[in-house]
């Protein structure tokens, strides 16, 4: 029995002097590593290590702030914003144009009025001698109307021919007119 015993003895003590002396060869920045490894493999959804900060009452507050819902964060910023009087901002300051963060700041703005992109095409009047041109335009521009409706249309100016027109077609379609001895104007 005593045989028994010293030859797991032995081999225990062999084993652990081998585990050892292979530690001692391997560096500790990589047994380090490996001994991450192995706990990260062990619990994946662990937080990695906060920053901590020496103040206590930093910590508390942190602490604190982390368990807030996003509706309770919400209304804690805004309640610091009145208390501490933060005014609130329009726009990020990285998306202030640098002209417009060069200008004085006494004088208003400009508004620049924004370019119509929509118009209606209205014919004011025509040559006499270009009249059954203007008709036959008017009639092939809307197939509804019968040679005697595009007349009466055609006589009774000023009338708007086509409402709610993209700029480019509205061009078009003056340049047209104005090719056969019209007036036409975009409104």
């Amino acid at each position: 029995m005593v045989s028994r015993c010293s030859g797991a003895l032995r081999s225990f003590t062999r084993s652990a002097a081998f585990a050892s002396s292979s530690r001692r060869a391997v560096p500790l920045s990589r047994r380090m590593a490996t001994a991450a490894a192995t706990t990260a493999k062990t619990n994946p959804s662990s937080p990695p290590p906060l920053a901590k900060s020496p103040d206590a009452t930093i910590n508390r507050i942190v602490d604190d702030i982390s368990t807030l819902t996003l509706l309770q964060a919400a209304d804690l910023v805004s309640l610091l914003k009145s208390r501490l009087n933060i005014q609130e901002i329009a726009m990020p300051a990285s998306a202030v144009p640098a002209a417009a963060a060069a200008a004085p700041a006494d004088e208003p703005a400009v508004e620049v009025p924004k370019e119509k992109t929509v118009f209606n095409v209205k014919l004011e009047s025509f040559d006499a001698t270009s009249k059954p041109k203007v008709i036959r335009e008017v009639k092939a521009m809307n197939p509804t109307l019968t040679l005697i409706d595009a007349k009466k249309f055609v006589e009774s100016l000023p009338q708007i021919l086509k409402e709610n027109m993209p700029k480019e077609d509205a061009e078009k379609m003056q340049k047209a007119f104005e090719a056969l001895g019209a007036v036409v104007k975009l409104e």
